[in-house]
């Protein structure tokens, strides 16, 4: 009996070790076992093993001119091969321009951090719950409970046309949580900032950051939106499954080249785009580097300290399953240890 046991115990455990291989993303596992290629370029050429359309990379080590790497399509369709100055829809990575737009706020009185929803919007003080505990500082770090409009039911297949639709589909929802209790991140918290930095500015949003740090950047190749750019400069956004090119639907992003993104990286990182007090106001609230995401488009924006080096990847394939996610993160990972080794 006592065989017969462990005879059955170590067949569950055999299937169960089938059955954890069979899940196992092999193209995942694959692209990350592969030699490291020699140069950049080599692991860039990869994009279609890695199941992308298009890519583009720059890298900027201090002390050293910008370089870009590129492979793929700009437009698979159209036969035009990946671009180094196209524009891209950069997602979630515009959260870092508006975290530097709320903290100059911040710094010139006009806003304060321990103000609430509630105080600045009172209109949605019975719409949104515990409008009158959630601060500005609660927004800015994704604990304000308040739940995520791009979770709602088809939220990418059908978007709001304005930020008020985008509201109005989390309006009367129950929280995720009390404020400040937990971590969640959502988009909303950035459309209620967004709405925030126009009311108070009497200005859009983003006239307000050109005004104040993008123009004295000399970043003219970063848009509010689509709408602001010409098409053919904008790099085309494929997700598996789909056969619509995704770079004309509007999910209200801001658009820019990789040069842009990466010059702003670097500004935001080294401090020189706040003054003294505004340096220490964006370090209480806020990260330094971030990703992005949508259907059609993925990017990573990182500043590594140790190598002093920026590294924006810009990737125009997304799918269902996050395969592509990951893919896209061992394509980076690879690209770093590949500079890591140059320098």
């Amino acid at each position: 009996m006592k065989f017969k046991k462990i005879h059955i115990i170590r067949i569950l455990l055999l299937t169960g070790t089938f059955i954890s291989l069979w899940f196992v993303p092999w193209p995942i596992v694959t692209a990350w076992i592969q030699p490291l290629p020699k140069t950049v370029q080599a692991q860039v050429d990869k994009v279609a093993d890695y199941g992308f359309d298009g890519i583009i990379v720059y890298v900027y080590t201090k002390g050293k001119a910008p370089v870009w790497y590129t492979a793929g399509w700009h437009d698979s369709k159209e036969k035009i091969p990946a671009r180094p100055d196209a524009l891209f829809k950069i997602a979630s990575i515009s959260k870092l321009y508006d975290a530097v737009a709320i903290t100059k706020l911040v710094s010139s009185k006009r806003v304060s951090l321990d103000g609430t929803l509630a105080m600045y919007f009172p209109e949605y003080t019975n719409r949104i719950a515990n409008a009158d505990k959630i601060t500005l500082r609660m927004l800015v770090q994704h604990r304000s409970g308040i739940p995520n409009v791009t979770d709602t039911p088809n939220f990418w297949g059908n978007p709001p046309n304005s930020s008020e639709e985008a509201l109005e589909r989390i309006f009367d929802l129950p929280a995720d949580f009390a404020p400040d209790t937990s971590y969640a991140y959502s988009n909303t918290n950035y459309i209620l900032i967004s709405e925030l930095i126009q009311k108070v500015t009497g200005n859009h949003k983003f006239q307000y950051m050109k005004d104040t740090f993008l123009t004295p950047l000399g970043l003219y190749n970063t848009y509010g939106s689509i709408h602001e750019i010409d098409m053919k400069n904008l790099m085309s956004g494929y997700h598996v499954g789909v056969e619509e090119d995704l770079k004309t639907t509007d999910y209200g992003a801001m658009v820019a080249s990789a040069e842009d993104v990466g010059t702003f990286l670097r500004a935001l990182n080294d401090g020189s785009i706040f003054n003294k007090e505004e340096r220490k106001i964006y370090a209480s609230i806020y990260v330094y580097n971030h990703t992005g995401l949508m259907p059609g488009y993925q990017s990573i924006a990182h500043y590594h300290p140790d190598i002093d080096t920026v590294v924006i990847q810009f990737i125009n394939t997304t799918d269902f399953r996050g395969y592509n996610w990951n893919l896209s993160e061992v394509m980076y990972n690879r690209i770093v240890a590949i500079i890591e080794k140059q320098l």
